[in-house]
C-alpha cells in the first residue's frame, strides 16, 4: 500500500496500526533499504512502515508487504514529527520502533525469538521503553566499499564506550535517575566530524504508545521514565541496533570522505551478526529474560 503523504495515511491506513509491534523505517538514501526491511519483518513486527522519497526504489514483493508513505526525510524534524504523528494515530499502548535504512534491530536470544516476543515479556516488567544503543557498523574494506556499507566485510568496535550521568537542567544540574548518556563507536573516534549534539549512541528505539507522548531530536522523550535504562527494581532488557548509517555518512560527506582511509583500529572485530557476540560485548543486556 503507498500514501502520498503522511496525513494520507492517518485518514485512510489505520488498520496498519491496529495491532503492534509496528516498525518506522526512515530512508535517508538508497543504501540497503531492501535488507532493512526484510531484517525487521523477520523479527517479527507485524506491521512494516517506510517513510521514504518517492523516487527510492523497492523491491516488487516488498511493495506488496510494506506501507510505504512518501516523505521528505531530511528536513527539520522530519523523523520526530512522523515518530509522534503514528504516536497519536496508534491505539494506546501499542509498541512502536523506528529506525533508519542500513540499521538492524537486535535483541537478546533474536536467532530464536521474535520482537513480539520481547515486547510481551517487556510489558510484564511494567516497562513501557526499551533502551537501545546504537553500534557502529562499518566496511573493513575502504576501497572495495567505498560508502563503508558491507553487510559481508562488516566490523564494529568491541570497545571504547563509555556513558556519562544525565544532568537535568531544571535542577541545578542534578543527575536524572536511571538516566545516562552513552558513548562510543566511530562518533567517539571521529569526534571532530560530529557535532556534540549528535555523538550520543542512545536511543529509545521502542515504545508503547500513549496520547501526549513527544519523541525529541535528540531521541528522548518528554516521559523521563521514557528514557530510562530501567525500572527501579532490577536491571531489564536492553537492545541494540546495528547500524551503518555514521560510517555512511563519514564516506559521503565533503569534510570527511578523503580524510579518513579506514575506519579499522586495534579495537575492531568482525560482526557475527548474532545476538550473543552483542551480549559478550556488553553492547546490551538480557536482564531478567533467559
Amino acid at each position: 500500500m503507498r500514501y502520498g503523504n503522511l496525513a494520507e495515511f492517518r485518514a485512510t491506513g489505520d488498520k496498519a496500526l491496529a495491532k503492534g509491534p509496528v516498525a518506522l523505517i526512515f530512508a535517508e538514501d538508497t543504501v540497503e533499504v531492501d535488507t532493512t526491511i526484510r531484517h525487521h519483518l523477520n523479527s517479527g513486527f507485524r506491521q512494516v512502515l517506510l517513510f521514504a522519497h518517492p523516487e527510492i526504489p523497492l523491491p516488487a514483493d516488498l511493495e506488496e508487504r510494506v506501507h510505504r508513505i512518501d516523505h521528505d526525510v531530511h528536513a527539520d524534524d522530519a523523523v520526530p514529527d512522523a515518530v509522534n504523528a503514528i504516536n497519536e494515530a496508534a491505539p494506546p499502548g501499542t509498541w512502536l520502533y523506528y529506525c533508519f535504512n542500513a540499521e538492524y534491530l537486535f535483541f537478546p536470544f533474536c536467532e530464536s525469538r521474535t520482537v513480539r516476543d520481547l515486547l510481551t515479556f517487556q510489558t510484564e516488567e511494567r516497562r513501557d521503553s526499551m533502551l537501545t544503543y546504537v553500534i557502529d557498523l562499518y566496511a573493513g574494506d575502504l576501497d572495495r566499499y567505498p560508502n563503508a556499507v558491507s553487510l559481508e566485510d562488516a566490523h564494529l568496535d568491541r570497545s571504547g564506550y563509555y556513558a556519562l550521568g544525565r544532568k537535568d537542567p531544571e535542577k541545578n544540574w542534578q543527575a536524572k535517575d536511571r538516566q545516562l548518556d552513552f558513548f562510543g563507536g566511530l562518533r567517539w573516534r571521529f569526534e571532530e566530524y560530529v557535532t556534540w549534539t549528535k555523538r550520543k549512541i542512545d536511543r529509545v528505539s521502542l515504545f508503547r504508545s500513549r496520547p501526549g507522548l513527544k519523541l525529541s531530536w535528540d531521541f528522548t522523550f518528554n516521559d523521563e521514565e521514557y528514557n530510562t535504562y530501567s525500572c527501579p527494581w532490577h536491571h531489564n532488557l536492553t537492545a541494540a541496533v546495528c547500524s551503518f548509517r555514521t560510517a555512511k555518512a563519514l564516506k559521503t560527506n565533503p569534510g570527511s570522505r578523503f580524510s579518513i582511509p579506514d575506519f579499522r583500529w586495534r579495537n575492531s572485530t568482525e560482526f557475527q551478526w548474532h545476538s550473543q557476540q552483542l551480549m559478550d560485548l556488553g553492547l546490551m543486556e538480557p536482564g531478567q529474560w533467559f
